[in-house]
């Protein structure tokens, strides 16, 4: 790649609101060979990196983005004029359940929280966080769901595998002593 192919890969991670796969990047570069897209993509951080830039590139949900640099996050909040849009503890909580249990019918997300969960799975639809996978092999044929490729743009992971795991979970928690607390009422509108 010549400093024009450096170019042009830099300014279509720039411009692409998605993680672009190396696939994705040969299809539009046509000639240049993967190895050497993957060989570009770690010159262009190298380059950042060295210059001390603002910007990285990133490799996430599969593939590979232009991202602001992490420890300028309190710049960053400061350009925000809203709040970014947060999941509440009830909608993190389902969303874990699919997370680790997918695919997995509403009524066993439902059997495990101990609550219903309806207006929680419409909210994580509506932001494409979860999708539809498909339909149960039983009576009902109740519908199957998953996590979605957002899902891990998200949290930043590259994939599913990614996830800590429940152990690790449980060393960063600290116990919660709720004494008397009931957890079971959700006028949830997350």
């Amino acid at each position: 790649m010549s400093q024009d192919d450096l170019a042009i890969l830099e300014a279509l991670l720039f411009a692409s609101p998605d993680p672009l796969s190396i696939e994705q990047l040969h299809t539009v570069l046509g000639d240049v060979e993967r190895d050497r897209i993957v060989e570009n993509l770690n010159l262009l951080r190298e380059t950042y990196e060295k210059n001390g830039s603002g910007l990285t590139i990133v490799q996430i949900a599969g593939g590979f983005r232009m991202s602001t640099r992490p420890d300028l996050h309190p710049w960053l909040s400061r350009l925000a004029s809203t709040r970014p849009t947060r999941l509440s503890r009830p909608a993190l909580e389902t969303l874990s359940i699919i997370a680790y249990r997918q695919p997995i019918t509403k009524a066993e997300m439902e059997a495990i929280r101990g609550v219903l969960v309806d207006g929680v799975l419409k909210t994580l639809m509506e932001r494409d966080l979860i999708r539809v996978l498909g339909r149960k092999r039983e009576v009902g044929r109740p519908l199957l769901y998953g996590s979605t490729r957002k899902f891990l743009e998200y949290f930043g992971f590259q994939d599913i595998t990614e996830l800590p795991s429940p152990q690790e979970i449980e060393a960063l928690t600290p116990l919660r002593q709720d004494a008397g607390e009931t957890v079971k009422s959700e006028g949830e509108n997350s």
